[in-house]
């Protein structure tokens, strides 16, 4: 099972530089070495949203194994051990989720720029408590299925193979980096992430999809299965992969 953290730093205003060349300098080498089993995925600032505001996603292929080991590394780890206590001095508050992969997304793979990126965070409804995101994004995917009938899809309750069929909506730029939902945090949560060239193609390649046959659809069934939704338009900063 693969791990993905998800960190929220709110940057006290006048520190916003110094804590980027700060992660800079560090979090690279951690990414680069073996003996840390895990991966930088990004790093940026958000640019519309909260304001000085930094985003960190990495990723555990090992699970929690995995995040255990590196945990304890990083506590022997003198140069880390003084990048905690330094950025400490430059936040107002953090956050963080442990994240899963919906298996029918992209995997967040390093990309090469300029490019911002979008992510969209969705707090769903709780309907019972078998009813996982995961189940319950399912179904608006079992709702695009019926829909696709220039590709005759029968409903399925194999998620990943009608989950790829949905994303091929939101493929026109090859935006959709990667989809993710909550295990641990904020329950309930579902993020997507998206890559543009800038606002103004971001906002082509969304009008666009309006154009495709049942998207109406799919938004209309998908709208009723969230309780609140937030977007972040997002740049990366040069020590991140995604750029």
């Amino acid at each position: 099972m693969t791990l993905l953290p998800l960190s929220v730093h709110n940057v006290k205003p006048e520190c916003l530089d110094d804590y980027n060349k700060l992660c800079e300098d560090v979090l690279p080498s951690i990414h680069a070495d073996k003996y840390y089993p895990c991966e930088l995925v990004g790093t940026w600032n958000t640019w519309y949203g909260e304001q000085d505001q930094a985003v960190h996603l990495w990723r555990y292929r090992g699970g929690y194994p995995a995040l255990t080991e590196v945990m304890n590394k990083l506590k022997q780890n003198k140069e880390f051990t003084a990048y905690r206590k330094e950025r400490g001095k430059m936040l107002l508050s953090r956050r963080n989720q442990l994240l899963l992969e919906f298996s029918f997304w992209n995997e967040p793979l390093p990309r090469e720029g300029p490019n911002i990126y979008e992510l969209r965070s969705y707090q769903l409804r709780v309907r019972n408590a078998t009813n996982t995101p995961s189940h319950q994004w399912g179904s608006v995917l079992r709702v695009i299925a019926a829909l696709d009938h220039r590709r005759k899809l029968q409903e399925s309750r194999n998620h990943d193979r009608v989950g790829a069929r949905a994303i091929r909506y939101r493929q026109r730029n090859s935006e959709a980096v990667g989809g993710f939902f909550s295990q641990i945090g904020d329950l309930y949560m579902v993020h997507h992430l998206w890559a543009y060239k800038d606002l103004l193609s971001r906002e082509a390649t969304r009008n666009a999809v309006w154009q495709q046959e049942g998207w109406h659809e799919v938004v209309y069934y998908t709208v009723p299965l969230i309780q609140h939704m937030d977007s972040r338009i997002m740049i990366p900063t040069k020590a991140s992969p995604l750029q």
